[in-house]
């Protein structure tokens, strides 16, 4: 018998209550989530001193939506999309390069001392972000070995990004649940390592190359801190530090605008999360396979 919380006859004997509570938490988690970013979208088309007054409005007094299209062009909003999106792709593709190969080294090659390396790895998810800004932004500034810097370039989100120790635990998590035996006869067949990884391992960890990937996308798309600091000319920078920056400037920029833009770099993410969601699910599932 399956075991969940709350037992089948409990849940016979307290069925009205039990569905009462939850469409009563489905309700405020909805609310909670969803309200902010209704109040952005209709504040957007709210006159810029009904935005600003004591007492808000639920519903905007009267509908401005040309204020989209004034931010679309006055803040530039396509140029730093194009740049977001470049970034974010890329930053997707170091990382699936990167962790993959770390992730199958340590499953299926073991290499020495992988059980060292692996710890360290997941040490590091232990440390904030704020610990590791001064050591990472000296790096890139100054590449060790090549003297490079790259502030300003995308090498600068590319390369801290590509090694993150998340997806490699969790990659190595599912790679680990691969059976050996399909391993061993495509190698007695004579498939060497790569060809066990790209014609293998990997179609196999279709739905945890997802979850992955989908969390590559979105980190790389709502960071902020990072990119603040290492993309310092305004005409490289993502939207939300681009965003920031004019709204540091708020009295030359209008507040509504602000607010448009802060829905343009919104839209992309609720968009991958609404289509990909049963992926993400499945994906996060996925952690035995069958023989």
């Amino acid at each position: 018998m399956e075991r969940t919380l709350i037992s089948p006859m409990f849940l016979k004997r307290h069925r009205v209550a039990y569905f009462t509570v939850l469409i009563l938490m489905i309700t405020v988690f909805a609310i909670v989530f969803v309200f902010p970013f209704y109040w952005m979208i209709t504040s957007a088309l709210k006159d810029p001193q009904e935005v600003i007054q004591p007492t808000p409005t639920l519903i905007p007094q009267s509908f401005h939506p040309e204020t989209y299209a004034k931010a679309w062009n006055n803040l530039k909003i396509g140029h730093f999309f194009l740049n977001t999106a470049f970034y974010a792709l890329g930053s997707w593709l170091f990382q699936i390069i990167i962790d993959v190969a770390a992730a199958y080294a340590l499953s299926k090659l073991r290499p020495v001392f992988g059980g060292v390396i692996l710890g360290a790895m997941l040490a590091s998810l232990m440390l904030p972000m704020t610990a590791l800004l001064v050591p990472a932004y000296l790096t890139v500034s100054d590449v060790p070995i090549f003297g490079w810097n790259l502030i300003n370039t995308p090498w600068a989100l590319w390369l801290p990004a590509a090694a993150n120790a998340f997806n490699i635990y969790v990659l190595k998590r599912f790679f680990d649940q691969i059976p050996v035996d399909i391993l061993d006869a495509a190698a007695i067949d004579g498939a060497g390592k790569f060809r066990l990884l790209w014609s293998i391992v990997l179609p196999l960890s279709r739905p945890v190359l997802a979850v992955t990937s989908i969390f590559a996308l979105v980190g790389a798309w709502k960071d902020f801190l990072w990119p603040l600091l290492v993309l310092q000319d305004p005409s490289v920078q993502n939207l939300s530090v681009a965003l920031s920056r004019m709204g540091a400037t708020s009295g030359v920029t209008p507040f509504t605008q602000l607010l448009a833009g802060l829905v343009f770099a919104s839209i992309p993410m609720v968009v991958v999360f609404l289509v990909f969601q049963r992926h993400i699910l499945s994906g996060l599932a996925a952690g035995s396979m069958k023989g």
